[in-house]
């Protein structure tokens, strides 16, 4: 049993990313009487569906619409190998980067709905796109929920040069020097609209510097090509902790306790109800058997429940949710709507 990643061996912060993930097989011998025994006990167990009972009978491909070592992949891959252990079959984590993820996303919602091909995705930017792209397929309408995996807010960093500590002294730069600050992001995608929000709840302004994803917008700040950016917890940690970035905010309700120490963006800029974040979620092509569904939602929630799992994820500044098929569609749903409102109220337009 294993799962197969494409790609090089990666390490992120005390999080093995081997890309071969092996199971021993165990042999034993058993009696007549206990084999009896067994057959016995199984003519007492509830039914299954045939199709869950089947599922998986061959390799699973898991989608991660974005590049290598960002949240999503991180966390693809630590219930890839989880979920090859426990139901016997590769999962194959296949990065499939491009449009702010809608290429992967395309891919997925057009696949065979067999529950054999699933996405794990950052769920902001799948419910942003709508208001952005003419899309090819439907949010709500072509993907089936299936859980929301972890949430890790968005932290607000600024490089060390940058002559601000707090949130309030980088709004007054930013009000002081209109457009001086250059905020590094892939257009378009949480992070960049917790910018947008940002600035439009203050009077800030400052220039935004496209990326190809999260990761490249973390190494332009860390290194001191941009100012600013907005990063899930999870990825831009290690970076908090070598010094190369200052956070000023985290992006949550509350503090946390990863990162104690740091105000809430609604606390630090007296700015209620500001809450954004990476919202790590799976979702299948639609019109996957509800049995299909209901199984993998109920296995990668109990995965990431774990200690072991829910132990790193909130090590390492993110959060394990494995909520319900329904109770994530509800969330999709409001999320988009979110979104449209502020992407209509600043008048954003991709170029």
């Amino acid at each position: 049993m294993r799962v197969t990643i494409k790609g090089d061996e990666r390490r992120h912060e005390g999080l093995s990313l081997s890309p071969v993930f092996r199971h021993p097989h165990l042999v034993t011998r058993t009696s007549p009487l206990l084999g009896l025994a067994a057959v016995l006990a199984g003519l007492n167990t509830p039914a299954q569906p045939a199709a869950a009972q089947a599922y998986p009978a061959k390799p699973i491909r898991l989608v991660v619409p974005v590049p290598p070592s960002g949240s999503s992949d991180i966390l693809a891959r630590m219930v890839g190998a989880k979920l090859a252990e426990a139901w016997g079959q590769p999962v194959v984590v296949e990065n499939r980067p491009g449009a702010n993820g809608n290429i992967g996303a395309e891919l997925v919602a057009r696949s065979a709905p067999d529950g054999y091909m699933l996405m794990l995705s950052d769920m902001g930017n799948f419910t942003i796109s709508p208001s952005l792209y003419k899309l090819s397929f439907d949010v709500l309408r072509d993907f089936a929920p299936i859980t929301i995996v972890s949430y890790s807010p968005h932290v607000l960093c600024v490089h060390p040069s940058v002559p601000a500590n707090t949130v309030q002294a980088l709004i007054a730069l930013a009000r002081a020097q209109p457009g001086k600050l250059n905020y590094a992001t892939p257009l378009g995608s949480a992070p960049h609209l917790a910018g947008l929000m940002l600035a439009h709840r203050t009077g800030a302004r400052w220039e935004y510097i496209p990326t190809k994803g999260n990761s490249e917008a973390m190494l332009l700040v860390a290194t001191g090509q941009s100012d600013l950016f907005v990063g899930g917890l999870l990825a831009v940690l290690p970076h908090l902790k070598s010094g190369r970035l200052k956070p000023l905010a985290i992006s949550s309700e509350k503090r946390v306790a990863t990162v104690p120490e740091l105000p809430t963006v609604a606390e630090a800029g007296n700015l209620p109800g500001f809450v954004t974040g990476t919202w790590q979620g799976m979702v299948g092509p639609a019109r996957m058997p509800a049995d299909i569904v209901a199984k993998a939602s109920a296995e990668v929630a109990r995965i990431v429940n774990l200690p072991e799992i829910s132990d790193r994820l909130s090590a390492n500044g993110a959060y394990a949710v494995g909520n319900s098929p329904q109770e994530m569609g509800r969330q999709l749903a409001a999320e988009r709507d979110r979104w449209a409102r502020l992407i209509k109220d600043t008048g954003f337009k991709l170029e």
